[in-house]
């Protein structure tokens, strides 16, 4: 008997997806990570006080409820957009690579990564891929100092033991 399109067989399982696994790296940026969250607080705080003061403050122009409202949904709006700045995260193991950056993040096999550099005066690393084209890596920030070096050094021995 033929096993047809769609039929449960011994080898449906799936794998687990890039980073999860026994010896994977997940790397994230610490001062990116700091600057995104607490900015996002902050800004949250001032939205509010603001929002709270234009209605108590003798300022000549009415702020009425929805004034405030509004002042407060005006701050989480910019909050989330500057907690977009602490998304930055790498994961590798020794099938590949997944690289996610502020908006969007890629999943690339070791087979399509040339090099791991980090370019002298580059503010973060990034994945050399063919034809000259390149991935930038967020996660890895050279303000981060030793902790983007050990990281750094971690992805490139994955990259290495994967392409012996």
């Amino acid at each position: 008997m033929s096993e047809g399109v769609g039929s449960a067989g011994a080898d449906t399982a799936v794998e687990a997806p890039i980073g999860r696994g026994p010896g994977a790296v997940t790397i994230r940026p610490r001062l990116a990570l700091w600057l995104g969250w607490g900015s996002a607080a902050l800004t949250v705080v001032v939205f509010v006080v603001i929002a709270v003061i234009l209605r108590n403050t003798a300022t000549g122009v009415f702020f009425r409820f929805a004034d405030q409202v509004a002042m407060v949904l005006l701050g989480l709006f910019i909050a989330g957009g500057l907690a977009l700045f602490a998304r930055p995260r790498v994961r590798a193991d020794e099938r590949g690579i997944e690289v996610r950056n502020v908006a969007l993040a890629k999943t690339l096999p070791w087979s399509a990564v040339e090099a791991v550099s980090f370019p002298d005066g580059a503010s973060w690393a990034r994945l050399d891929l063919p034809d000259y084209e390149y991935l930038p890596v967020l996660a890895l920030q050279a303000v981060d100092r030793q902790h983007a070096v050990v990281g750094i050094r971690r992805i490139r021995a994955l990259h290495a033991a994967a392409r012996a």
